[in-house]
């Protein structure tokens, strides 16, 4: 495509991943076009600062701000019949991709600080590897502008999805670091070139060129085996395989499901000791005498509502040990002992968790500092 584009004055916007080679298309565009003869040159629009970017491209007039010691011209003059490469075009700000809008419309622009026309015949290639439409959604880049560069797209294949052209790379790029550091050429085995094609290649061509010069550099036998060749491959944080369930991890951490005990223990144990008040008030003799004309029957209506509750959370208790796929007999539930255990295990486990810091623990827990400073000391707990 960029061979069958080359003759036209077409422009032309190269996308793909970083290191996929980008910057040799535009030259094999302008090699093979008219203006092979031409000036070429290409501009990595990220590694401009803003402030100096449209000097950089359109010049600028004497004195048209400060340290503009003399009239310079930029690379849209200089290039004039000739090429221009746009590296990282999408890193253009918005004020430069209006001037570049209106050079790619008439071939006019103005130098900063001028008011004269000048014209120019450029031909340009622009690269990125930015999602230039996700860009233009959120405001950072024009869609007219993006319209006018993406006249021919070419789409550069990560090199992941090129496995057929991976060996082939690593023998051009052992050719030429032999030739470079006079030495014989590096040769893979059949075991090592599969590794090599099965790899991700995260940084794509660039990855590759660079360990083909460490191999070729640092090993001294000129074949090189897969276990060799292991020591020079970075181990892949990300792999094509599905995702597996850590359960570990899952325990780690402290569960919404353990938070939602806890409340349940604690409300549990406040209606114990309601239950237990209400069973003290109506059993004692003091209290009988008291509540004879009226209170005894406000006494059965609390007592009423706690039982109710108390049945509540029981069901509560029983639905969520379902999904732990164990039943919890109540009675054990209902023991203080175990309450206490309970407590005290996401204590230690949210204490873990956070390095020690209460606070933090204690925001996770869903309490105080306060009342987690008396737990600690109530269940000597020692970290």
């Amino acid at each position: 495509m960029a061979v069958q584009v080359a003759p036209t004055d077409l422009t032309v916007l190269i996308t793909g991943e970083s290191g996929t080679g980008k910057e040799v298309f535009p030259k094999i565009i302008h090699q093979s076009s008219v203006r092979k003869h031409g000036p070429y040159i290409a501009v990595n629009c990220g590694a401009i600062p803003e402030g100096t970017i449209d000097s950089e491209l359109f010049g600028h007039e004497k004195g048209s701000f400060t340290g503009a010691h003399e009239a310079r011209k930029g690379y849209f003059e200089v290039v004039d019949g000739g090429t221009i490469f746009l590296d990282e075009v999408a890193e253009l700000p918005l004020s430069t991709q209006v001037r570049l809008l209106r050079v790619l419309e008439t071939g006019e622009f103005f130098k900063v600080g001028s008011s004269k026309v000048i014209k120019t015949d450029v031909r340009l290639v622009a690269a990125t590897n930015v999602n230039i439409p996700e860009a233009i959604e959120k405001g950072k880049f024009r869609q007219d502008l993006f319209y006018r560069l993406n006249t021919v797209p070419i789409m550069i294949p990560p090199l992941r999805e090129r496995k057929d052209d991976i060996h082939m790379l690593f023998k051009k790029f052992a050719s030429d670091f032999a030739e470079k550091y006079r030495m014989p050429v590096l040769q893979l085995s059949e075991e090592a070139a599969r590794m090599l094609e099965n790899y991700r290649w995260p940084g794509n061509i660039r990855q590759l060129k660079n360990l083909t010069e460490q191999i070729s550099i640092i090993e001294k036998s000129r074949i090189i085996s897969a276990q060799t060749l292991k020591y020079y491959l970075p181990v892949e944080s990300s792999t094509s395989l599905p995702m597996l369930y850590s359960r570990e991890k899952e325990e780690e951490k402290i569960s919404e499901r353990d938070i939602l005990y806890k409340v349940l223990f604690d409300m549990k144990r406040d209606l114990f000791e309601l239950k237990k008040t209400v069973e003290e008030l109506t059993g004692s003799k003091s209290a009988e005498t008291s509540i004879q004309h009226g209170k005894s029957h406000l006494i059965k209506h609390f007592r009423d509502e706690i039982e109710s509750l108390d049945d509540d959370f029981s069901s509560i208790e029983i639905e969520h040990a379902h999904d732990e796929e164990t039943i919890y007999p109540s009675e054990v539930i209902t023991e203080n002992l175990s309450l206490q255990k309970k407590e005290i295990d996401l204590i230690i486990k949210a204490l873990e968790r956070h390095n020690g810091k209460r606070k933090n623990a204690a925001a996770e827990l869903g309490i105080s500092e306060r009342t987690l400073y008396r737990k600690i000391k109530e269940y000597d707990i020692n970290l």
